[in-house]
């Protein structure tokens, strides 16, 4: 059966696309949402971005036919635009929320006009969802970007085998174990089934089909060294050439930030394979401009970088006696080796030859990620860290930010590897805090 769904506002400027997200059914937009929408349209950040995509979209409608009368669209179904002229009972409203009150209003004429099809209210309102839910609407979430959080690609799969092809596996350099559903770059723990104990660490061949053993790190990347098979599996990622695009997810003190810079470093300062080690983090609010604070780019965004500044000086292994004398990061960025790129400008660079970290790239949105990813030019390489539970932007959730959405696209591309990190590693009442707070 055909289904009406009135849209809020916050579902459009989220995602501009969802006029068409909803295949045969009916959309309906009150006049009430294109007003709210209206008034991003010179917003400079995402939001913004959006609202003018909203307004483009609404307006190629328009040529084709009466909005008030319904257009088709190229999925099968018919985009409205409706108002009302009712009132909601003055016990369901408060009078800061007239907006909201005429969306409803609208929602609720929608409903009555059509008793012979379910009309759906939707929303990323909780409040509303909730004030629609008591006037006896059906509301919903929308969730057409969202990825069940349970089921996040690891980027690892465990396989339990004979004794035989593990020791195989050591001798020949491979092991003929295939399937199909599993991802370029994916990396697989092999069990013998009959001594748990004997393991090996591989990765998917993609190409020849089988598993193979995963990068050696004789001298560490800059001094340090995996502490568990995960990290081993992110340092081979991160230290493989043909893999452009690395993505890290893992909660405090599992260590992907420092294994991302001291790949980085070790590549730029040892092996020559990038021209420099360029590092960022969105600054929150991301888009908004970053002259509040004092200085140049590099003292603007020193509060932001101050943890990759951390972990850089770590792996430099400065003492207090050190950063007293003026020694520290700075060296590496007046030799030209690390370089500070404020997220806020990106759009329009060209970026070549360089090893490239986004911190915290839970914070991005779909679009803003696919922003960044579109900079890469010729031989630079990617690596996008983040928590996808530590979240502050409010426009994103665990289900539905960058650094997500990039993870669950790529995974079936060869440039592309992911993993994981669950142990942590920083301290152990780091590990304790994150497994009991």
């Amino acid at each position: 059966m055909k289904k009406t769904y009135v849209l809020d506002t916050n579902v459009l400027l989220h995602d501009p696309q969802s006029l068409f997200a909803f295949e045969d059914n009916d959309v309906v937009i009150p006049i009430y949402v294109i007003e709210e929408v209206d008034t991003f349209k010179k917003d400079m950040s995402e939001l913004g971005r959006n609202a003018r995509q909203v307004a483009r979209h609404l307006d190629a409608m328009r040529e084709q036919g009466k909005l008030s009368e319904g257009v088709a669209n190229e999925t099968g179904g018919r985009l409205f635009v409706a108002y009302t002229s009712r009132e909601l009972q003055r016990e369901f409203f408060a009078d800061g929320h007239m907006a909201d009150n005429r969306i409803l209003a609208t929602a609720l004429e929608v409903q009555t006009k059509n008793k012979d099809r379910p009309t759906i209210f939707v929303t990323k309102d909780i409040a509303l969802r909730i004030r629609a839910d008591a006037l006896g609407m059906k509301v919903e979430d929308y969730e057409a970007d969202k990825m069940d959080s349970s089921e996040h690609y690891s980027g690892i799969i465990e396989v339990d085998t004979e004794g035989d092809q593990i020791d195989a596996f050591y001798r020949d350099g491979f092991v003929n174990l295939w399937n199909a559903e599993w991802s370029p770059n994916q990396f697989v723990i092999i069990r013998n089934r009959d001594n748990a104990s004997h393991t090996a660490l591989g990765k998917v061949a993609w190409d020849q089909k089988r598993v193979e053993p995963i990068m050696r790190l004789k001298d560490g990347m800059w001094g340090i060294r995996p502490r568990n098979k995960e990290q081993s599996f992110a340092c081979d990622l991160l230290m493989n050439d043909d893999i452009k695009l690395v993505t890290l997810i893992g909660r405090a003190g599992t260590g992907k930030t420092l294994l991302a810079v001291a790949a980085g470093l070790q590549k730029v300062t040892e092996e020559n394979s990038f021209q420099k080690l360029l590092v960022s983090r969105p600054v929150m609010p991301l888009g908004k401009d970053i002259g509040f604070l004092p200085g140049d780019v590099e003292e603007k965004m020193s509060p932001w970088m101050q943890p990759i500044y951390d972990n850089v000086e770590f792996l430099m292994g400065l003492s207090q006696r050190d950063k007293k004398s003026g020694r520290g990061h700075h060296e590496l960025i007046d030799m030209g080796i690390i370089e500070i790129e404020p997220l806020t400008y990106i759009r329009g660079r060209s970026i070549p030859n360089q090893f490239m970290i986004v911190d915290e790239a839970q914070n991005l949105t779909p679009h803003e990620v696919k922003t960044i990813l579109t900079r890469a030019g010729d031989n630079t390489k990617i690596v996008l860290a983040g928590d996808p539970y530590q979240i502050d932007n409010p426009y994103v959730d665990a289900t539905n930010n960058g650094l997500v959405y990039v993870m669950n696209h790529f995974r079936t591309q060869r440039i592309a590897g992911h993993v994981t990190l669950s142990k942590g590693e920083r301290s152990d009442l780091a590990e304790l805090a994150a497994n009991i707070l």
